[in-house]
């Protein structure tokens, strides 16, 4: 009987989590406001090692740039490549550049990633205007990019 309750429990628990996960991933989530309403997102470019900020160039030429952090063998990453570079490719003033963690995992630590796809959205100034952890939800980011393009 003992067996049986442990087993509910454990199915349950694993019920709640993963309702919790699947309820988190695609969703845009923006850095807080400071007590004076201004952003308190820093400036990412600073941020990043040698070789990621080359891989990013000049943020200048486009209003946002969305760097999708990716690992070889995730099938997720793929869907999101195809979403972001088609939003990309049809939107003025935005650009895709994807970055395989896979040879660098070093690079995640400075930007606060713990799985991929995640997706930062950098303004041209480098600060991040907001990042999503999974596959990104069209309808949402294209909202949420929204306020941010020419």
């Amino acid at each position: 009987m003992t067996g049986w309750i442990a087993l509910l429990v454990a199915v349950g628990a694993a019920l709640v989590f993963g309702a919790v996960w699947r309820s988190r991933q695609g969703r845009v989530r923006t850095r807080g406001k400071s007590a004076g309403g201004a952003d308190v997102a820093p400036d990412v470019v600073n941020e990043l090692p040698d070789g990621l900020r080359e891989r990013l160039g000049d943020l200048d030429g486009s209003a946002v740039t969305l760097l999708q952090l990716s690992t070889t063998f995730c099938a997720p990453c793929r869907h999101t490549r195809i979403l972001l570079r088609d939003l990309a490719e049809r939107t003025d003033g935005m650009r895709h550049v994807e970055v395989d963690l896979t040879d660098h995992p070093e690079w995640s630590t400075p930007l606060r990633v713990h799985t991929t796809p995640t997706t930062l959205a950098l303004d041209a100034s480098g600060r991040e205007l907001f990042r999503v952890g999974g596959v990104p939800r069209r309808a949402e980011l294209a909202a949420a990019l929204e306020p941010h393009l020419p």
